[in-house]
C-alpha cells in the first residue's frame, strides 16, 4: 500500500489490535501506534463475554483465551449478610461460549498481540499522535517518537481512533464526549486473600456504605472492588484501607494476604457525540466508557473494532462506500445499551436509603425466583444479538418480481419495505444466525454453521429447495457473483443440500456442500421449492436473502456484494 492508502490506528489495547488482526486477516495492511512502551501489564478489565468472544474467535485467538482464562458460574447478590438474589451462566443457546471467561486484560491485550504479529502486524511502541488534522477527507498527523526528531508528517486515508477515554483523535477530530461522572471513588485489589472466597462465581455485597464486589481469578487469587465517597485522591489503596473495607462489607472471617495489584480511579459514562467524522473514526473507550459493572466496556469495544475492521477492508478492495455510514449506525447504539446496563447496575450498588434498599432486595429475591435476571440480565451483558434490523448495511430481502426494484430510488424503497416485512424471525436482515448442526460433505470440515462462519469471512448460503439442479446451479452462479464482488477473495459459498452423489464430488466446483442436519434452514428452502440464498456478514448476521435464483437482484443491495452487478450489466 502507498503511505496515503494507510490505516492507521491510535492505541493498541483489546480494540486497537482487534481492528488491526481483522484487518489484516481481510488482506488489508495498517500501521499500529501506541505511546507506551510496550504491551499492558496490567490486568485491568477482567469478563469476556460472550458477544466478544465469539469475535475473538473470528480472529483465531479465542481458543488462546480459554487456555488462560476462568469460567465462571454465576453471579450472585448479597444484602445484610444474606444472599438476596443471583444468575446463572451457561444456559445461553447457539453460542460455543455459554460462560463468560474470567481473563486479565493484560492476558487479552498480549494474545491479540501475539496475533497481530503472526499476521505479519507490528505496533510501533513509544510512538504518540502529536497532532492531527482533519480537513474534509483528508487527514494529516505528526507522530512523535523519542529520540528520532520531528517525524515528517503522514496522510493516512482512514484514521481510528482506539486511544482511550482521553482521545487525542476525537479532540482533533472536535467530537463531544458527552455523560457524567460518578460522585465516588472506585479502589480495587488483585491479590490472595483466605477465609473462604467463592471459587466460581463472582459476589456482590451491597452494604449502606457501599459495595464490595468479589471475582475469582484464573490461576488463583481474588479480585476485590471498593466504591467510597469522593476524595480527590489518585494514590493506589494500601493493603490495609483495602482489609478495612473487606472486613466492614464482607462476610467475617475474609482476610486479605497479599496484593499485586491495587489501584485508585473514578468513573464515568460518556459517549461520544458521533462514531465518525469523514476519515475518522472512533472504536472503545475513545467512543465510549463505562462503569464496570457487567464487565461491559471492553466486550463492546472489542466488537467495535471487529465492525469497523472488515467494513475499512470491503470499502478499501472496491466496495460501496457508503457501508462505513452503518458503522455508526450499528455500534453506536450498541455502546449506549451498554452504558445502560453497566448504569443500572452501578446505581442498584449505590443505593443508601433503607426503604429504596428494601424494594431493591425484594425485588432481586423475585426476579430470581422468577428466573427473569436469568432471562434478561445474561443476555444483555453477553451482547449476542447485534441488533441491527435498522443498520443501512442489510437491505432486506428484495422483491422477486421486479429486477428495477433492485436499483435506484425504487430499489431502496422497496429494500425498506422487504426489511419491515414479516418474514421468518431467523432470516429478518440483521438478526445473528442460530447455530446449526450439519455433516461436511465437501470443501469444509466444519461440522456445524457457527463453526463454519467462525472464519470470520463474508459467506453466501445457498439453501436447497425441492430441485436439486436448480440449487447446484444456483450455488455455482453465486460462487461465480462472490468471486467477482468487491469481497470474492474472502467470500465462502456453500451448498446445505439433501442430494447425495453415487460417485466422488467434482474437486473443481467452487463451493462447499453440506447437509444440513439441525433441518433449520433447509425446512425454509422446502416451502418455496426454490433454493434460498443468505449472504451472512463476517459477524455472522443475516445481510440480506433472497428466494429468487437471479442473485443479482441479491447482489444490487448488499453493499459489498454490489460491484459484481455493474460487471454483468
Amino acid at each position: 500500500m502507498t503511505q496515503t492508502d494507510t490505516v492507521l490506528i491510535v492505541g493498541a489495547g483489546p480494540t486497537g489490535l482487534t481492528t488491526a488482526c481483522t484487518l489484516l486477516q481481510h488482506g488489508v495492511d495498517c500501521r499500529v501506534i501506541d505511546r507506551r512502551k510496550g504491551p499492558a501489564s496490567e490486568p485491568k478489565a477482567l469478563i469476556l463475554w460472550s458477544g466478544a468472544l465469539e469475535v475473538l474467535r473470528r480472529i483465531d485467538v479465542a481458543d488462546a483465551l480459554e487456555k488462560r482464562s476462568l469460567p465462571l458460574s454465576g453471579a450472585s447478590y448479597w444484602s445484610n449478610g444474606r444472599r438476596t438474589g443471583g444468575v446463572r451462566f451457561g444456559a445461553l443457546a447457539d453460542t460455543a461460549f455459554p460462560n463468560p471467561l474470567c481473563v486479565p486484560q493484560s492476558v487479552t491485550e498480549g494474545v491479540l498481540y501475539d496475533r497481530l504479529l503472526r499476521l505479519g502486524g507490528d505496533v510501533e511502541w513509544d510512538t504518540e499522535l502529536a497532532e492531527a488534522r482533519i480537513t474534509g477527507p483528508t487527514t494529516s498527523v505528526t507522530l512523535s517518537v523519542p529520540g528520532t526528531g520531528s517525524p515528517a508528517p503522514f496522510s493516512p486515508q482512514w484514521l481510528v481512533g482506539a486511544d482511550g477515554t482521553h482521545s487525542k483523535v476525537r479532540e482533533a477530530a472536535g467530537i463531544s464526549f458527552e455523560g457524567s461522572t460518578y460522585a465516588r471513588d472506585f479502589l480495587l485489589g488483585d491479590g490472595e486473600f483466605s477465609g473462604g472466597l467463592p471459587e466460581g462465581e463472582a459476589q456482590y455485597h451491597l452494604t449502606p456504605e457501599g459495595v464490595l464486589v468479589v471475582v475469582p481469578l484464573p490461576g488463583g487469587g481474588h479480585r476485590v472492588f471498593f466504591d467510597r465517597d469522593a476524595t480527590g485522591e489518585v494514590r493506589p489503596p494500601s493493603e490495609s484501607d483495602l482489609q478495612e473495607l473487606l472486613t466492614a462489607r464482607g462476610p467475617t472471617g475474609w482476610r486479605l494476604d497479599s496484593t499485586w495489584w491495587r489501584s485508585t480511579f473514578r468513573v464515568h459514562t460518556k459517549v461520544a457525540g458521533t462514531f465518525r467524522a469523514g476519515p475518522v473514526f472512533l472504536a472503545g473507550d475513545a467512543a465510549h466508557c463505562h462503569s464496570p459493572a457487567g464487565g461491559q466496556g471492553l466486550n463492546t469495544g472489542v466488537q467495535d473494532g471487529f465492525n469497523l475492521g472488515w467494513k475499512l477492508a470491503a470499502v478499501i478492495h472496491g466496495a460501496d462506500p457508503a457501508l462505513l455510514d452503518s458503522y455508526e449506525a450499528e455500534r453506536r447504539p450498541a455502546a449506549l445499551r451498554a452504558l445502560r446496563n453497566s448504569d443500572r447496575q452501578t446505581r442498584l450498588w449505590m443505593l443508601r436509603s433503607g426503604p429504596k434498599r428494601v424494594l431493591r432486595d425484594t425485588l432481586l429475591k423475585v426476579a430470581t425466583a422468577t428466573g427473569a435476571l436469568d432471562r434478561k440480565i445474561v443476555p444483555e451483558l453477553a451482547q449476542l444479538d447485534p441488533g441491527l434490523e435498522s443498520s443501512p448495511a442489510v437491505p432486506g430481502a428484495l422483491p422477486k418480481a421486479d429486477p428495477r426494484n433492485a436499483t435506484g430510488a425504487a430499489g431502496t424503497k422497496n429494500a425498506r419495505n422487504a426489511r419491515n416485512a414479516k418474514g421468518p424471525r431467523l432470516l429478518r436482515p440483521g438478526v445473528r444466525l442460530p447455530d446449526t448442526p450439519w455433516q461436511p460433505l465437501h470443501g469444509t470440515g466444519a461440522p456445524s454453521l457457527h463453526e463454519f462462519l467462525a472464519a470470520g469471512r463474508h459467506a453466501l448460503l445457498v439453501i436447497q429447495g425441492g430441485d436439486a439442479d436448480l440449487a447446484e446451479a444456483t450455488a455455482q452462479e453465486a460462487a461465480e457473483l462472490a468471486a467477482r464482488s468487491a469481497v470474492g477473495a474472502r467470500t465462502d459459498v456453500v451448498l446445505l443440500t439433501d442430494h447425495r452423489p453415487r460417485g466422488e464430488w467434482d474437486a473443481s466446483v467452487p463451493y462447499s456442500r453440506a447437509v444440513d442436519v439441525g433441518r433449520k434452514l433447509t425446512a425454509l428452502a422446502e416451502a418455496d421449492q426454490r433454493p434460498l440464498v443468505i449472504y451472512v456478514r463476517p459477524d455472522g448476521a443475516v445481510g440480506a436473502w433472497s428466494s429468487h435464483p437471479d442473485l443479482t437482484l441479491l447482489a444490487a443491495g448488499v453493499s459489498v456484494l454490489g460491484s459484481a452487478v455493474e460487471s454483468v450489466a
